[in-house]
């Protein structure tokens, strides 16, 4: 019951005003607010620190080494919203107690504080996803293009550059950020818009703030530390080992020599471990049933095929032999999935727009950023202060439309000469629909969590492709058109979700928006030079069975070659297995509709278990321990498991993460590691000693 309503309607009954007070004591109790009613709220300026921001760029450094290296390996990156809380926590409350204690002190370090890290944080290695360093972009270059043998010709192929990377994202990153400021109003206050990680990462901050939170932070930072120290550690152990190719630990045939040539074995990675135990069970139960399909059962049986289906002499990654059935049934089981949810979601906003907008009066104006209006008296004393504040600091629409107008001329302007393939009339098209696409995509993620901006990619993918035309580099168009609409919708979707958290912190709406404007130029600038890092260290990279084999690089570039040239590149019978496995996709999907949540638990998704069609089973058996080692956590000690096991699996993740910068400045000044570790069978190794014997 709420407070003031029963108030106002019921103050004649003493049973009603006894009703009151209980609302008020109930209220009173499980507010957030009323715990921070005694401390000022900093203006927006004061949100916005220095120290904040110096924080803000190590951590952007620290995750953007652990997102493209997951982008570079398997592609599947957990949410890292709670390590970058954890972690700006730690940092900020540590610089603070030194500062405190020389009495030096200035400003408390707050909740808002907070948020502006993590937003910051989130903002720039947001970049290394959206970047494409593992996908559309180094999808253009000359290593994609020889394994695709398709479209391989100069006038498809852009090898990567520092100068135009940067330049690229800075002309294309900001978009979407000033296409969705004037509905912020909408989505968070008239919509009431749940968006589950921005709010679940204001919950965590918000504990962080009050005394028994900022305990038990300590405690998660602590064991974070531990487990970064004993995986960056690790990681440095294995190195020894690595002579080679095929060397190390990460070639122990843990199931046989046989399963290891399919497959099967695990690798001993911390990070995929630690991934693990943050994707939910039924993505790492999915990837494993995907790896035993493809790798344990279709591949050795169309092999068995060899000189029937495909050339016996065909090259191992051509995709005209077994590779093509690898790339191009992953494609069609990913674009059935995407194409379902897609329209699931869309389906989901419009009809939600369609309730929301049949809820108001006839009348009604649609309520903009530039338009507050007053609390309403129901609310809660939560909701009342929130949207208070929320609507006190405005950014005027006029600043949102200027920043979009202003720069879709300068990147149309621009882009045509980073890629001479891509005309000013495709990127003209793409910025006249691609603020209503930011807006679906930040409308369906307020409901579901779930962004499509690789879905709208794609869409860019196969009708800018296709515009373009095979003889006017429509495989480079596409892949450039589906980077410049990634950005733009990725950008809105996770400006808003800042958004709802800066909204249950009282963090200012200007704060979140210059913390994302700077987070974004930081990414912009930091992920570049760390990929430029992985290139130049790694001369394999992108290639299958390298250490960063970069698998969706090679699934861009296919489907940017079915959207230009149709179906010409599959091998024989390939067709008809990806329409099998295309409609398998939907159908899957419907059903797990269908059954309801509870029954859909046990049913796989069809994104996760296409991923290891094409790069193996290895890092599915991994991240199967990690979820293996938080069940039998939860079983031990579920308090311990549930507030710690996000802090272990961080610091498995960001140990083996950061060691990836000193093993590529290693790699880059020449030194090479002193062992080599193999694995033979018991003839091979016959066979060898003889040799050296002889």
């Amino acid at each position: 019951m709420d407070s003031s309503r029963s108030d106002s309607v019921n103050r004649n009954t003493k049973k009603n005003d006894g009703d009151d007070d209980t609302a008020q004591n109930e209220e009173a109790l499980y507010s957030v607010e009323r715990i921070f009613e005694s401390k000022e709220v900093p203006s927006w300026q004061d949100q916005l620190t220095l120290r904040a921001f110096c924080v803000s760029f190590i951590l952007g450094i620290l995750f953007t080494f652990i997102v493209l290296k997951l982008s570079l390996t398997t592609g599947i990156i957990p949410s890292l919203n709670v390590s970058a809380g954890l972690l700006g926590f730690f940092f900020i409350k540590t610089w603070t107690k030194l500062l405190e204690k020389s009495g030096v002190l200035k400003q408390p370090f707050t909740r808002q504080e907070n948020t502006v890290i993590q937003t910051c944080v989130v903002a720039t290695s947001g970049i290394a996803f959206s970047g494409g360093f593992g996908s559309y972009l180094f999808a253009m270059s000359e290593v994609a293009a020889k394994q695709s043998t398709e479209a391989n010709n100069a006038f498809n192929i852009k090898n990567p550059s520092l100068g135009w990377m940067i330049g690229f994202l800075f002309v294309v990153s900001f978009l979407g950020l000033f296409s969705v400021v004037p509905l912020r109003k909408i989505m968070i206050i008239d919509f009431k818009l749940t968006y589950p990680s921005g709010t679940a990462t204001a919950h965590l901050i918000n504990s962080f703030h009050t005394p028994q939170g900022a305990k038990l932070a300590k405690k998660q930072v602590k064991a974070l530390a531990k487990f970064f120290s004993f995986s960056f550690l690790w990681g440095f152990f294995q190195w020894f080992f690595t002579a080679g190719d095929d060397c190390g630990f990460a070639s122990f045939p843990t199931f046989g020599l046989k399963a290891y040539e399919n497959k099967f074995y695990f690798d001993f990675s911390a990070t995929y471990v630690g991934v693990g135990m943050i994707c939910p069970y039924l993505i790492n139960i999915s990837l494993l049933l995907g790896s035993i399909l493809s790798w344990g059962i279709m591949w050795p049986l169309i092999q068995d095929r060899k000189g029937h289906w495909f050339p016996a002499d065909e090259s191992p990654s051509s995709l005209h032999g077994l590779q093509g059935y690898k790339v191009f049934i992953a494609i069609a089981m990913i674009l059935g999935d995407g194409l379902y949810n897609f329209v699931k979601v869309f389906g989901r906003t419009l009809y939600g727009l369609y309730l929301q907008f049949r809820s108001k009066d006839e009348g009604a104006v649609l309520p903009v950023g530039a338009r507050p209006s007053p609390p309403e008296p129901s609310m809660s004393f939560d909701d009342q202060r929130r949207t208070t504040l929320f609507l006190k600091d405005q950014i005027p629409t006029w600043v949102s439309i200027v920043g979009y107008v202003g720069i879709a001329i300068l990147s149309t302007i621009t882009l045509p000469h980073i890629f001479h393939q891509l005309k000013w009339y495709h990127i003209i098209v793409i910025y006249v629909f691609a603020p209503v696409l930011a807006f679906c995509n930040a409308y369906g993620c307020g409901l579901t969590d779930w962004s499509l901006a690789s879905t709208y990619g794609k869409l860019a993918i196969f009708t800018i492709g296709a515009w373009a035309g095979a003889s006017h580099g429509g495989v480079l168009a596409g892949l450039a058109a589906c980077g410049v609409m990634m950005n733009i919708v990725s950008t809105a979707s996770d400006l808003t979700q800042d958004f709802k958290t800066g909204y249950m912190t009282l963090a200012s709406p200007r704060s979140m928006f210059i913390s994302q404007i700077i987070g974004t130029a930081m990414g912009c600038l930091i992920s570049p030079c760390v990929f430029w890092l992985f290139y130049k260290a790694f001369p394999d990279l992108g290639t299958q069975g390298s250490a960063y084999p970069a698998p969706y690089a090679l699934v861009y570039r296919n489907m940017s070659i079915i959207g230009v040239e149709g179906f010409s590149a599959l091998p024989k019978n390939c067709l008809i297995l990806c329409c099998i496995f295309f409609i398998g996709a939907i159908v899957i999907n419907g059903i797990r509709d269908l059954v309801g949540k509870n029954k859909a638990k046990y049913i796989p998704l069809p994104m996760a278990m296409a991923i290891p069609f094409y790069l193996g089973s290895y890092f599915a058996i991994d991240m199967c321990l990690g979820s293996l080692i938080l069940f039998v956590w939860t079983k031990i000690n579920k308090a311990k498991a549930d507030a710690f096991g996000p802090a272990v699996a961080s610091g498995l993740i960001c140990g083996d993460g950061i060691w990836t910068l000193p093993s590529s400045i290693l790699a880059l000044v020449g030194v090479k590691p002193p062992i080599c570790m193999k694995f033979l069978s018991r003839n091979a190794n016959t066979r060898v000693d003889s040799f050296l014997n002889s």
